[in-house]
């Protein structure tokens, strides 16, 4: 039976609570894929009828990004209307955010955007804890009635036909429980000309759907969060881990910059493989081993839940060309900047069809065709960041030591389980080795967390940018000196200190003295001639900020740094006092945050703090 056609979301509204009552369980993707109009309707209705029950279960909420600070405003208003401008957002947010939905809707997701929701109660008391592989069984668990998903479609012999996309990672699996009798719900599809149109299982004949929301009126822009810089930290990271991935092997890795360090360091190691290794031996306080520094001959394939756009750039550059099944990716899902989602749409069908979209449960687990999956997930490497781990190696991903959650577990548990499962894979977690939290700088690296995300008996590789600490088979006291090899120097004498007193390692122990200069300065100097040379760039793979807002970035930085510190906030303000005219791109950039011509003495005190700032 084919779908029924709708070009109002309110008249799809209508018809849904029609066939299912008004106890509704819906389900959405994460992330990238929700049918934003159809959940609007859906909440709009429930909103006003209090006999409407709505359920929404879902992970990873979109929303567009809000400057905190006055100056953090002035730089994200025209981000914002120039990246997410059009984009309708997520009706039930506000309530979610400020804890006033209706009593009749209830929000369930089992993975956050980063931060966003720590300080939500309501947010923080609906999460579901969830492997990813694990949340298609408890949305069935639910009693889902209505899936609703963002498509892509397309004529083929004069039918329609939909994709799943971005999303096919458990919508495949609900179906596939549709299907098997264990589930009864609508398939609703919302059209979007944006998204691409990916081939293969994701692929949904029209009659999967019983009503698609397709018109002008409800087209709008992907949400296409920009790409952060890349710091010389991450650089570092990205330069270790790079070096443990062997050549005709299976790769896997994560959102955000660290990734993209990653990529950029193995496209060096392929296309400029002197400076490659020049710049991972001098990152290295000892001969780097293992150290693969050949370019890749037979390549790699990568076996990813997410696709993120620096897969792109690997088969660009031939490094991405091992084939399993006719593809040299497999991904679960997708979300990146409107570069990528436009690289994807251009390009040739033949060429498309080699990134297959999947369930979740194909890239993230090895159940289901398992002789096949360790046939071609040969020397898998992957790689997933963490905040923070321990001297004893238990790692933190998601989660605060009072229970708050900051993101979720998502697939991490599944790759590391993966690891071990796998003859020859490892498990590569990364993290900064410090991060500034109320203008101080606290190390990453704990004697021991409240929480765990990765539990320390499956401790495997864990990388800073000092480098690489293999924990895998190893001894606690191994353990503990392996990762203060890893450790910020600040912080080294401490850690060690509650070692011992643990009785975690040798009362004489010392760290060796070649390690005992991890710090900032040391990596900035290790990377310098790679910086002389440009071949680590702050946006390795394109940016969609001006010239003025990645001058900006690092200046609004050291601002939002010194606002913790008097004595920091005062010697900028002297400094700001002090300075002669502005140069022409320190005044551009005065422009571009409308303080070229301060009106009031809010605007004064805010022009002479950024011209400080954007003079160091």
């Amino acid at each position: 039976m084919q779908p029924v056609q709708h070009g109002d979301p309110e008249a799809l509204a209508d018809s849904i609570i029609a066939a299912v009552g008004k106890s509704i369980v819906l389900a959405l993707p994460l992330g990238l894929g929700k049918a934003n109009h159809v959940v609007n309707a859906l909440y709009d209705r429930a909103a006003a009828d209090p006999s409407i029950s709505l359920r929404i279960v879902t992970a990873l909420t979109l929303e567009t990004p809000r400057g905190g600070s006055a100056l953090e405003r002035r730089f994200m208003g025209p981000v914002i209307e120039r990246l997410f401008g059009g984009y309708p957002d997520l009706a039930y947010v506000p309530g979610l955010r400020t804890g006033t939905l209706p009593p009749n809707i209830e929000v369930n997701e089992f993975f956050m955007l980063a931060g966003r929701w720590l300080s939500v109660p309501t947010a923080q008391q609906a999460y579901i804890s969830a492997n990813y592989t694990h949340a298609a069984r408890y949305v069935l668990d639910r009693g889902v009635n209505v899936v609703a998903q963002l498509v892509a479609r397309r004529e083929a012999d004069g039918a329609a036909r939909y994709s799943l996309s971005c999303n096919p990672d458990l919508t495949l699996d609900l179906l596939a429980a549709r299907q098997a009798g264990r589930a009864k719900f609508l398939l609703v599809g919302q059209a979007n000309d944006e998204l691409p149109y990916m081939q293969g299982v994701c692929e949904l004949p029209s009659e999967a759907f019983s009503h698609v929301l397709d018109g002008p009126a409800t087209q709008f822009p992907l949400f296409a969060p920009p790409k952060q810089p890349v710091t010389a930290a991450e650089y570092a990271i990205g330069f270790h881990a790079a070096r443990l991935v062997r050549d005709g092997g299976t790769l896997q890795i994560g959102i955000g910059s660290v990734g993209d360090a990653v990529c950029q360091a193995l496209i060096l190691r392929q296309h400029e493989n002197a400076a490659y290794r020049d710049t991972v031996e001098r990152l290295s306080a000892v001969p780097p081993q293992p150290f693969e520094a050949a370019p890749f001959t037979a390549g790699l394939y990568g076996a990813t839940e997410m696709l993120v756009d620096g897969f792109l750039e690997l088969i660009r550059h031939g490094i991405l060309t091992r084939e399993v099944d006719g593809a040299v990716v497999h991904a679960a899902f997708f979300l990146g900047p409107k570069a990528f989602y436009r690289a994807l749409r251009e390009m040739p069908d033949a060429q498309r069809a080699r990134i297959a979209m999947m369930p979740v449960g194909y890239a993230n687990e090895l159940y289901g065709d398992e002789a096949g999956k360790r046939r071609a997930r040969v020397e898998a490497r992957f790689i997933n960041n963490a905040m923070m781990a321990t001297l004893l190696g238990a790692v933190v991903s998601d989660g605060l030591e009072v229970g708050r959650v900051v993101s979720g577990v998502g697939g991490q548990y599944n790759f590391v389980a993966q690891a071990f499962a796998l003859e020859g894979a490892r498990s590569i977690i990364t993290l900064n080795a410090t991060r500034q939290d109320g203008g101080r700088v606290r190390s990453n690296i704990r004697w021991s967390y409240g929480h765990t995300t990765i539990p320390r008996h499956l401790r495997d590789t864990v990388v800073t940018e000092y480098g690489v600490a293999d924990l895998r088979g190893r001894t606690d006291a191994e353990c503990v000196a392996a990762m203060l090899s890893i450790t910020d120097s600040r912080f080294q004498a401490g850690l060690l200190r509650q070692a011992k007193a643990a009785g975690k390692i040798a009362a004489g122990y010392e760290i060796p003295a070649v390690f005992r200069d991890n710090t900032p300065a040391r990596i900035e100097r290790a990377l310098a001639p790679a910086r002389a040379r440009g071949v680590v760039p702050p946006f390795p793979f394109g940016t969609d900020f001006t010239a003025e807002e990645q001058r900006l970035m690092p200046a609004l930085m050291r601002l939002k740094s010194a606002a913790h510190s008097l004595p920091a906030l005062g010697a900028l303000l002297w400094q700001g006092l002090t300075a002669g005219p502005p140069s022409p791109q320190d005044a551009a950039c005065l422009e571009r945050m409308g303080l070229h011509k301060p009106t009031d003495w809010r605007q004064r005190l805010q022009r002479t703090l950024l011209r400080a700032a954007l003079g160091e």
